[in-house]
């Protein structure tokens, strides 16, 4: 069977581990828990074509057709038991092995002396307001979540948001203060001295 595991997949599988319930029952589950930040579920059919590839691959089927008085038809979802053991074992995995990711940031630092280091140090600027401004938003979770009583358990997504963003933040600050202080530099002249000492050289 062809693994198709994703972030949004698991979430799915999990919700249906509670429960049967129907496609616009689990975006609303997933909004309404705040689970948005987690997954990306931003285009409206994104929830409804993970299931179609969930029933595809044997993990979820239909166990009935629901019409609610003044509603349109909803089918209603249950894992199968290939579902659930799937469920956990992307769970473990999910866990225990760092994932092999590709996000932006770190193929644009490997690109950033193509710009010049003063525009460079401008764009690091902007990015550190953007953090700084969601790691009040996380920090004010948090607060609000423990004044409501909320388990941690239920908020530990959040405090790993948090400490990412805060070490994120730590390190764009200090390459704009080596940016600003020179410690940090770089010319076409300079590019091009590196270049040629480093990339002829044998592996």
């Amino acid at each position: 069977m062809a693994e198709r595991r994703s972030p949004l997949a698991m979430v799915i599988l999990s919700l249906l581990a509670e429960e049967p319930m129907h496609a616009y029952g689990m975006q609303q589950k997933i909004k309404g828990r705040r689970k948005d930040e987690v997954v990306n579920v931003a285009q409206r059919n994104s929830v409804y074509q993970a299931i179609e590839r969930l029933v595809r691959d044997g993990y979820v089927q239909v166990r009935h057709t629901a019409r609610d008085s003044g509603r349109p038809e909803r089918t209603v979802y249950e894992l199968t038991e290939t579902g659930r053991d799937t469920q956990t074992a992307w769970l473990r995995s999910m866990l225990a092995t760092p994932a092999r990711e590709f996000p932006e940031f770190p193929a644009a630092l490997a690109f950033i002396a193509i710009l010049d280091p003063d525009d460079a140090r401008e764009q690091l600027e902007k990015r550190a307001e953007i953090l700084q401004s969601r790691l009040d938003q996380y920090a004010d979770g948090l607060q609000r979540s423990q004044e409501m009583g909320l388990p941690r358990l239920f908020v530990v997504e959040d405090e790993y948001a948090h400490a990412v963003t805060t070490a994120e933040l730590g390190f764009v600050r200090t390459m704009i203060k080596d940016l600003a202080d020179g410690e940090l530099t770089w010319n076409r002249e300079w590019l091009a001295e590196i270049a040629a000492k480093f990339e002829g050289a044998p592996a």
